[in-house]
């Protein structure tokens, strides 16, 4: 798990103070603005009083249901939905849309999706709606079978939303007059779009996405996307050989979108297509329902038909020819609406994906991430950063350097020592407009959860002997007090941690190290042993380990250590890891020792035969 350090019982390395340093510096420069979120509720009332004084102010997120929607996508989410949360406080009454881009066309038959085979690219072209759900699915297709997994998530978060699925807006009826007005003004979008047909992607694009800043791909698209640019200039716009048409039918035949217009009518509204499986139809537009706008021309419809005023999107759709910035110039002139306030946000990484990831073929999603770690810590990784700031989010071992600071912020928030950002984006992780979010009610920190978890392999009686020794000042009486983290903790061991690294605790003293021990290394032992019971707590056993070097050296226990002596406690660090887990490396020393028992410690470090 750690390995033993000068200045700890956990893993330390030589950067890790300038490291710290670092973050500090960063964290007082970013608090010396203003919260980021106020700024954008600001501009946002602002802008809707504007537009639309006395009405609920509209903000929205897209998703496509096209996989696994993951931790990137999320951030599609939280930026409007911190923004929406931050206007409701201040009283007004706020709907956050989130379109299911459940009726775009199914482009690819992803990667290590449990259930789904090369069979799957036999639907290529249908709405995702009409694509049947991976094997085994309890959902009727595939676009709900993915949007299941991030409606969960979404309600463990406390996002507050209104959702919209586009395939029941469009095969309901609901559009039916903007596509006719988009199809009588097709000559119009066409010679806006043109524009921007022969614009190459923007000088630094390719710089920028190889900072992952990403919004529709996958991250392991990331490097290919940067080579290539911003694939959004080149999205299909509704141009073809025969004249341009911004609604593209899916066939009654296949079911597919692979069809070209070949006639429309304006007046009648009489549209003739063809389709590449050789079925040919012609339809009344102002009956038809089985459609949709292209995406360059549906996105600014929306924005329109919903009054949007404010919506984030992805670097991709930044540059020249992408849906957002064409939209903007469709948006007025088609439709009489206004492009939203729409900030660009950048990428979300992850640091150390385990194989759980890798071999579903994307990255984490929110589910798997709050399998790990509880939604207040979630909600805050967003809630910190600007949404053009980049930030990971920790599947490794760093996901303990997480809790730590975000424990300390929350003792920083109750002394009244917090700096006013981080006071801000702590409140609205920890709770919304309408409720806090349930949290854990003795929440003990992350590492000792997932150091106990490991040693115990989730034995719940051991766990609880093991958590009531570790203040025998106020004892830990019901697990319950400890959860939802202790599960999060037991969850991050058995999915993220490798075999490998996981402790295991000698069942047998190792009698020949012991016996050829030096005489220095058995005092130092026996020093240990006759402390252990005085010093039987987390606090204790720390002060404990870190006083045998300093007392076999001469000095007193709270002497401060030279860089000698922390040379000598990291070689007594590593003595106690090899004699307990046979390695040099291990859970935190006091942990590690509370886990294993008074009793069997005493017989590993030589003690009792």
């Amino acid at each position: 798990m750690t390995a033993p350090g000068p200045t700890g019982c956990g893993r330390r390395t030589g950067t890790t103070d300038d490291r710290e340093r670092q973050r500090k510096k960063r964290t007082v420069a970013e608090n010396t603005e203003a919260d980021w979120v106020s700024r954008f509720a600001d501009d946002v009332i602002a802008e809707s009083e504007r537009r639309a004084p006395g009405k609920p102010v509209v903000v929205a997120s897209g998703l496509s249901p096209s996989g696994p929607i993951h931790l990137g996508n999320l951030r599609e989410v939280m930026t409007p939905h911190l923004v929406a949360d931050e206007i409701r406080r201040r009283g007004y009454e706020v709907r956050h849309l989130i379109s299911w881009d459940d009726y775009d066309r199914y482009r690819k038959v992803p990667a290590g999706v449990t259930g789904v085979d090369t069979s799957w690219a036999e639907h290529i072209g249908k709405p995702l709606t009409s694509v049947p759900a991976p094997a085994g699915s309890a959902y009727p297709n595939w676009a709900e079978h993915f949007k299941a997994q991030m409606i969960d998530a979404l309600a463990e978060l406390g996002v507050e939303y209104d959702g919209i699925s586009q395939t029941e807006q469009y095969t309901a009826g609901a559009y039916r007059q903007q596509v006719l007005h988009a199809m009588r003004h097709r000559g119009d979008i066409d010679a806006i779009l043109a524009q921007y047909r022969t614009k190459k992607p923007a000088a630094g694009a390719g710089q920028q996405a190889q900072k992952g800043q990403k919004s529709q791909k996958p991250v392991d698209d990331a490097e290919l996307a940067a080579e290539e640019g911003s694939g959004a200039a080149a999205e299909d716009d509704g141009s073809g050989a025969g004249g341009y048409y911004p609604y593209k039918p899916y066939c009654a035949e296949c079911g597919k979108d692979l069809t070209t217009v070949t006639a429309y009518d304006d007046e009648t509204t009489e549209l003739t297509y063809t389709c590449a499986c050789g079925h040919t139809e012609t339809v009344l537009l102002n009956e038809f329902n089985r459609g949709k706008l292209v995406w360059k021309v549906d996105w600014p419809m929306r924005w329109a038909y919903e009054g949007v005023i404010f919506e984030p999107s992805g670097v991709d759709h930044s540059s020249p020819g992408s849906s957002f910035q064409v939209g903007g110039q469709i948006v007025g002139p088609i439709f009489g609406g206004e492009q939203p306030i729409g900030p660009m946000y950048a990428f979300v990484g992850i640091s150390g994906m385990a194989k759980m990831s890798s071999s579903r073929g994307g990255v984490p999603t929110p589910a798997d991430a709050l399998k790990i770690m509880e939604p207040q810590l979630l909600r805050w990784l967003y809630a910190r950063r600007r949404p053009n700031q980049s930030f990971k989010i920790a599947f490794d071992q760093e996901i303990q350097r997480l809790y730590d600071e975000w424990d300390a912020l929350t003792r920083k928030v109750a002394d009244g020592t917090a700096l006013p950002g981080d006071i801000a984006a702590h409140g609205r992780a920890v709770r919304t407009a309408r409720a806090e979010l349930p949290g854990t009610p003795r929440p003990l920190p992350y590492r000792t959860l997932a150091s106990v978890a490991d040693i115990t392999a989730g034995n719940p009686e051991q766990t609880l002997r093991i958590l009531s020794e570790l203040d025998p000042a106020d004892p830990l009486s019901d697990l319950h007090d400890v959860r939802p983290r202790l599960d999060r903790a037991e969850n991050w061991i058995t999915t993220q941690v490798p075999a490998e690294q996981r402790t295991v605790v000698r069942t047998e003293p190792d009698r020949d190290r012991l016996a050829a021990l030096p005489e220095a290394d058995r005092a130092g032992l026996k020093l240990l042993l006759d402390g252990l019971d005085g010093h039987w707590s987390l606090d204790g056993l720390t002060s404990l380990v870190y006083s045998v070097p300093k007392v076999m050296a001469g000095l007193d226990a709270d002497a401060k250590p030279t860089p000698e002596m922390k040379s000598a406690q990291r070689a007594f660090f590593v003595l106690l890891y090899e004699l307990l887990v046979g390695r040099d490396t291990g859970p935190r020393l006091p942990t590690l020792l509370l886990a294993v028992g008074q009793e069997k410690v005493r017989v590993l470090l030589g003690g009792a035969q």
